[in-house]
């Protein structure tokens, strides 16, 4: 055949009619066993694999959720994706992936998910680094059950939002800090497009103002070049090196060690220093870094349980994972006089 069989090529190979064979592949209790057999022996024979895609447009029904993914800012997507996948496979669903880059509008987020939507998938998960896709998605109405991961929410009571606490882990930094006696805390924040770095801003002033503390704000995107220039203006500064810096994430933090080296300021014997993330490797920078750990696995596969109880037929909801606080060498109680 110049074609892939059919259902019709395996009814005539096993002598049966084509709703026989829809029978023995649905697993149809009516079939005979020695029926069963012989469809199943023409199907090996023929090779034929059913039409997973034609099945899903007919029944509305194909064990797949839909995950769009927007911006690219994403630090720690792959660890997201994989608590995606394996919650998916373990709740007995694909995943289909699809992806937006560079300034998406409305128009382009509603083409994804209605393509997504086209191909029958029963939820989908919204991953994204910045809050204007969650703005976008304020007044959408939607035909599956969404969840937007890591962008906070709007009040939209058909959409579920699952995060990490951002805000509450700059606020675990700030503490730790003012526990050992620092009242100058420079903040070196993310880009305040993504809804990471304002939460974690918001989160480190509320703390400042609750201890009646001051501290400094400049404002990067969360590369480690960013980090660098900031922390040598803060050297630069005519009031003079704050005893702490909380960098907005761990690859800032490495960018102001750098800075920090050149300009013979030591860490934590001159400032102390705290970043966010906990990426590998962050334990073996010299000081080993002090910083603020995501499970981002956990958020992965949380997300798909929370669109999986939705399917099951509850409520949209709100959720955050608690983040923690993991203190190492790169901090200690300021000079003396400080």
């Amino acid at each position: 055949m110049n074609r892939p069989p059919g259902m019709m090529d395996v009814a005539r190979e096993a002598g049966v009619s084509h709703i026989t064979v829809s029978r023995v592949i649905n697993d149809h209790p009516s079939v005979r066993p020695e029926t069963r057999a012989r469809v199943e022996a023409a199907i090996r024979k023929l090779g034929y694999r059913r039409n997973s895609v034609a099945r899903a447009l007919k029944s509305r029904r194909s064990a797949t959720i839909g995950v769009v993914i927007v911006g690219s800012e994403l630090f720690e997507l792959p660890r997201i994706l994989l608590g995606v996948e394996t919650a998916a496979k373990q709740a007995g669903y694909w995943v289909s992936l699809a992806s937006r880059q560079g300034e998406s509008t409305t128009g382009d987020l509603v083409e994804t998910l209605q393509r997504l939507t086209d191909q029958s998938v029963e939820a989908i998960a919204v991953v994204a680094d910045r809050s204007v896709v969650v703005e976008a998605l304020a007044g959408l109405v939607f035909e599956v059950p969404v969840a937007v991961v890591m962008s906070g929410s709007v009040p939209n009571p058909d959409l579920s939002f699952i995060e990490v606490d951002q805000e509450l882990g700059a606020r675990l930094v700030v503490r730790h800090l003012l526990d050992l006696g620092h009242r100058r805390i420079a903040h070196l924040s993310g880009p305040p497009r993504t809804f990471d770095a304002r939460a974690r801003v918001e989160g480190w002033q509320v703390e400042l103002a609750a201890a009646g503390a001051e501290g400094a704000l400049l404002e990067g995107d969360f590369t480690a070049a960013s980090g660098f220039r900031l922390a040598h203006e803060l050297c630069m500064r005519e009031d003079g090196l704050p005893t702490a810096v909380f960098a907005g994430n761990d690859q800032m933090a490495m960018g102001v060690l750098a800075a920090f080296a050149e300009r013979g300021a030591k860490v934590p014997q001159d400032v102390s220093l705290v970043g966010f993330d906990d990426m590998k490797g962050a334990d073996y920078l010299v000081p080993a870094l002090t910083t603020v750990r995501q499970d981002f696995f956990h958020l992965g596969t949380s997300a798909i349980e929370l669109l999986v109880r939705m399917l099951q037929g509850e409520k949209a909801a709100r959720e955050k994972i608690t983040p923690e606080l993991v203190v190492r060498r790169s901090t200690a109680p300021p000079r003396a006089g400080s």
